[in-house]
């Protein structure tokens, strides 16, 4: 197997990590894309697409160039490995959500934890302008994770709207775009599209996400230009916040009921395992929650030191 090749096969793996993560409310594949180290050369891809399709029609339909400029071999490997994962992983979250819920939630909680000091590791030298943007990205976070569900439109205007807001949050270390969609009641509904293969909404909810990401990435990639430390600062808070969402065990002080007659929980509070297991008569199943969050936690650092041997290897190559 060529190099190339074998580049090929691992951005398809990260990009199906990718989507796995966006498949979990809470879990952001932004966050992925940054431990895997190709978070700012994905930013900066998507940044240059119009750019590429500029090239395109100036230079006589240059393909070759064109391709160049687009940097379609990282794209396309990277989407193929998100796309498939979305379409093999949705069922299978939604079952590991329903039945085991509290296993999931502590294995994101690990990898959560150590992702945020893996993005602050960056900052080799604290000032107190680094602190405060820490500080305010931790409270965004939160405050977003104690927002209610809310119940919204299904016509295809706001389906492209839920795109463009979910792609933007994904993009985001510590953002879900899922969790986006949660907030603004589309999350089963995109999931049930995915799962009945429904393209129609597929496809325009996809066109929202381009636009979305497109517009986004340029401000994103001039803040971490600009204010990079800064920015990284607040983006590790943010991811830090956002923990709240993902603690496993749960009360559910309020409900709604959907137009098709189902009750999904409207808002949720964090509670004890011990309070959980006396409301619920279930079991917390704390060895099981400590065990996952240590994997999900010690992740992190495995990918880091693959990651690293990558580079050093294709630095002595």
């Amino acid at each position: 197997m060529s190099k190339k090749t074998a580049n090929h096969i691992l951005l398809a793996l990260k990009g199906a990590t990718m989507g796995a993560a966006d498949v979990i409310p809470g879990v952001s594949g932004g966050t992925i894309a940054f431990i895997t180290g190709i978070y700012e050369e994905l930013l900066l891809t998507v940044k240059n697409i119009p750019a590429a399709f500029k090239y395109l029609i100036k230079n006589k339909f240059d393909i070759t160039g064109f391709w160049r400029n687009f940097n379609g071999n990282f794209l396309c490997a990277l989407l193929f490995g998100i796309a498939l994962s979305f379409l093999s992983l949705a069922r299978l979250m939604t079952w590991l959500l329903e039945h085991h819920p509290i296993p999931v939630w502590s294995f994101f909680f690990g990898l959560i934890m150590a992702s945020v000091w893996f993005v602050l590791k960056d900052i080799k030298k604290w000032k107190v302008s680094y602190f405060v943007s820490l500080l305010a990205g931790m409270l965004s976070g939160y405050m977003v994770t104690i927002l209610g569900k809310s119940q919204t439109p299904d016509g295809m205007w706001f389906i492209f709207i839920s795109g463009a807001l979910a792609i933007c949050a994904m993009i985001l270390p510590g953002i879900s775009g899922s969790f986006i969609l949660l907030l603004i009641g589309k999350y089963n509904f995109m999931l049930a599209a995915i799962n009945a293969m429904n393209f129609r909404i597929i496809l325009v909810f996809m066109l929202g996400a381009v636009t979305g990401l497109i517009s986004f990435s340029h401000f994103l990639s001039w803040l971490l230009k600009k204010y990079h430390n800064i920015t990284i600062a607040f983006l590790g808070g943010i991811m830090f916040g956002s923990l709240n969402k993902i603690w496993a065990w749960k009360q559910t002080v309020e409900t709604i009921t959907t137009a098709k007659g189902e009750t999904v929980s409207l808002v949720e509070k964090n509670i004890l395992p011990d309070t959980y297991s006396e409301i619920t008569g279930l079991s917390a199943q704390i060895p099981h929650a400590i065990t996952m969050a240590a994997i999900g936690f010690s992740l992190i650092f495995i990918v880091d030191g693959v990651a690293s041997r990558i580079k050093k290897s294709k630095i002595n190559t």
